[in-house]
């Protein structure tokens, strides 16, 4: 009789956080970037940001969690869900811009001024969101295997620091090299990703703690010890 094939591992609260991450992410690209903030700093003055930047290195975080927690291969189905559901709210957004406004309904302006964002900015968003999502997964399973599992701290933040330096350095110029000045454009990106990888430290503390919990939780420490890296597949 032929062997039969193991059932896939199931687990309890990779489906919540899969949600979770989905969620932020679509937060973080359809509401944050409509509103530009202005907080003041000591020593610094007035300091202006999309408050996208609130929202989207939460989604880092759950990254994070999903690749040293469940490994690459769960992590890369998260970000492709992620990247799936960004596009589709996206297009959804840009029917509903362009749908004609009844007579007496004066919102058409305000609507456009917060989910009309240009095509331009759409492939900006989705191009970096992919190409950063998978540079910090990656990064953070190979350094899992290079440090033994040790010192998660150091993962956490290179695999930030790299993630979010190729998002930053994708969306940026994409986005705006040509319609800011390119000055402009060069101290928005490093401020912004300066932010970025400032909070995901401040969060690391609280990331080791969630980290630590699904583990027990899921019995579950993966190592990507025989995982294929191609980003272009769903295969667990």
């Amino acid at each position: 009789m032929p062997a039969s094939t193991p059932a896939p591992r199931t687990y309890r609260y990779y489906d919540f956080i899969l949600g979770a991450f989905v969620c932020v992410l679509l937060c973080s690209n359809l509401i944050g970037p409509a509103k530009v903030a202005t907080a003041h700093l000591p020593l610094i003055g007035d300091f202006s940001f999309g408050a996208g930047v609130l929202f989207f290195p939460i989604s880092y975080v759950f990254g994070d969690i999903l690749t040293e927690v469940y490994g690459y291969a769960r992590a890369r189905r998260v970000i492709w869900s992620g990247l799936t559901a960004l596009v589709f709210a996206s297009v959804m957004a840009t029917v509903v811009v362009k749908l004609p406004p009844a007579a007496g309904w004066h919102g058409q302006e305000a609507y456009e001024s917060i989910f009309g964002q240009t095509p331009r900015i759409v492939f900006a968003s989705i191009t970096a969101f992919f190409l950063g999502e998978f540079v910090n997964s990656y990064t953070l399973a190979k350094m899992k295997l290079w440090t033994n599992g040790n010192a998660l701290w150091s993962r956490i933040i290179g695999s930030t620091i790299a993630g979010e330096g190729v998002d930053c350095l994708v969306f940026y110029p994409i986005a705006f090299f040509g319609v800011w000045e390119t000055r402009l454009v060069l101290s928005v990106m490093v401020s912004n990703y300066v932010m970025k990888v400032v909070w995901e430290i401040l969060a690391t503390p609280l990331t080791y703690r969630l980290i630590a919990a699904l583990k027990r939780a899921e019995n579950e420490d993966y190592y990507d010890r025989n995982t294929q890296f191609t980003p272009f597949t769903l295969r667990t």
